[in-house]
């Protein structure tokens, strides 16, 4: 080999040398500092830039949002209708926005879908696409989509009848776009339970029946159809199961088969507040037997499909196109939503996030983690095979924005602290109790937290009993306002709203053993508000 190509091979090395250490530098006190070329994500629009945006979590343009309504999937297009109140940044007069979808992650707003009527205002409900035609509202070369709600009436409320809840239906001919009310609302008729709503319809290919599944105060209520119009009574459940601090909300049910097993198990979510585990509210599921009529468990136990506060009257796509069990939940909580430090639009979606059963410790669980959708927006800006944790002793990544960023690693079964801060004294607190198989998020001084009384008065520990392996895998989103943390691929998860006052930029991590931990990521997550 001549000079002259030695000296090439020498600068090559060099210059590659050189580059890895300009993405991260590693100092002796074990302390990384990633140059992100990434700053603080700026959109070209005005209504991103606002304080506490999430950048890639669905928000309404403007003004006040809760429950997702109507998830359903049709010719490319993932529909998500919500609970909607066009007026004001608190709840109001409830409508259904609309809001669509060609991979779950990128969203286009859409006209306002459904309107209060002399029925009532339109309460939360389903969306399924008729596609025999059984309703006789469309045709067979147009089958109708159809939307069933409750009709909530303010003045039979007032009155103190107990009938103001109802359920009623409207159709579109044109895949979601406009929607015509039935003519002959409600549906179903109501004239003895004052909480009776939030109907989930789905075809029941088992069955050859469409089925519903609605909540009547302190249970669930099972109905079938031929035609999406006349439903027939079956059953009920839940009076003496499960959690009951407040009223039943939001169900769902599906089934799922369990791991790589040839079981199959229905799965019935429902929503409750208040009563949820760590204050306000929540969404328990049942794991157990549906035979299109009656559902059964033998479950005793209450879960939780998230364990943090923030993930409530979450629900599951119809008729997607890979029969994945696609989840989307209210980032809020009632006991705060109305108070949260945003001035023009109110509330956001959680990630949209897939759904599967497993077994651990011989026990159904109901695992939930982000669609692989979201890998696409991931913008690698820091890798590490391997760090060394010694016992008590702080290992520090410095990094631009850590509040538009996805965090991955994995350690041992030891117990394990990380916090998130700024240089405004801002600290958010994740911690894993290996000894006491607690998890934990301290928001008490995570940036503004006296909006209300209740939004930053305590940690919120979870016990783990289902984290039984060798290592503990974490991924941690973060958005503008939020955070999401997945443990074992989504044995557990916790979503918690979050306002810093300024990025978190330093993540500092700590164990009380020596300890190894393994592949740990930073990665980017690119803004959703421009076309992908």
């Amino acid at each position: 080999m001549n000079t002259k190509i030695y000296k090439i091979l020498f600068f090559s090395i060099l210059l590659i040398v050189l580059t890895f250490y300009s993405c991260s530098k590693k100092t002796e006190n074990n302390t990384i500092t990633v140059d992100s070329n990434v700053k603080i994500a700026v959109d070209s629009t005005k209504t991103n830039k606002e304080p506490y945006r999430p950048q890639f979590h669905f928000t309404p343009e403007k003004k006040w949002m809760n429950d997702p309504n109507g998830l359903v999937y049709y010719k490319g297009l993932y529909h998500l209708f919500y609970q909607y109140y066009p007026d004001d940044i608190v709840w109001g007069p409830m409508h259904w926005g609309h809001a669509t979808s060609k991979d779950l992650i990128h969203w286009e707003h859409q006209k306002i879908a459904l309107f209060p009527d002399k029925l009532g205002l339109i309460f939360s409900g389903s969306a399924v696409v008729d596609i025999k035609n059984t309703s006789g509202l469309g045709t067979a070369e147009n089958p109708p989509m159809i939307a069933i709600f409750t009709y909530h009436n303010m003045d039979g409320e007032k009155a103190g009848r107990k009938d103001y809840q109802t359920q009623g239906l409207a159709y579109s001919l044109d895949e979601g776009d406009t929607w015509l009310k039935y003519t002959g609302n409600p549906i179903i008729k109501n004239s003895t339970q004052k909480d009776f709503r939030d109907p989930k319809a789905f075809w029941n290919s088992e069955t050859n029946l469409w089925n519903l599944v609605l909540v009547a105060g302190d249970h669930a209520q099972f109905y079938t159809s031929k035609n999406l119009i006349n439903w027939e009574y079956q059953s009920e459940f839940g009076k003496n199961v499960g959690a009951h601090g407040g009223v039943w909300e939001c169900p769902d049910i599906f089934k799922l088969k369990v791991g790589n097993s040839n079981e199959e198990k229905w799965v019935l979510l429902i929503s409750i507040n208040p009563g949820a585990p760590n204050g306000g509210s929540g969404t328990q599921y049942f794991v157990g037997d549906y035979d299109g009529k009656r559902f059964t468990t033998d479950q005793k136990d209450i879960k939780w499909i998230d364990n943090g506060s923030d993930n409530y009257a979450g629900v599951t796509y119809n008729n997607t196109p890979d029969d994945k069990r696609v989840f989307i939940g209210w980032m809020s909580n009632w006991s705060y939503a109305r108070d949260t430090p945003t001035k023009n639009w109110r509330s956001a979606m959680t990630l949209p996030r897939e759904l599967s059963l497993d077994k651990v410790n011989n026990d159904y669980v109901l695992k939930n983690k982000p669609v692989l959708q979201l890998e696409k927006q991931l913008k690698n800006e820091y890798s590490n095979e391997s760090m060394t944790l010694t016992a008590n002793k702080k290992a520090v990544i410095n990094y631009d924005n850590f509040n538009q960023s996805q965090v991955q690693l994995a350690s041992e079964n030891k117990d394990l602290k990380m916090v998130f801060s700024n240089d405004a004294k801002d600290s958010l607190i994740i911690e894993y109790n290996a000894k006491q198989k607690v998890f934990a998020i301290d928001r008490r001084h995570s940036g503004l937290v006296n909006f209300e009384q209740s939004f930053g008065k305590e940690i919120h520990k979870t016990a783990v009993p289902n984290i039984v392996s060798n290592t503990v895998d974490f991924q941690i989103i973060l958005d503008w306002s939020s955070i999401e943390i997945f443990l074992n691929g989504g044995v557990y998860s916790f979503t918690e709203q979050i306002f810093p006052n300024k990025p978190y930029t330093k993540l500092t991590i700590l164990s009380t053993e020596d300890q190894e931990l393994k592949n740990i990521s930073i990665q980017y997550i690119n803004g959703i508000w421009n076309a992908p």
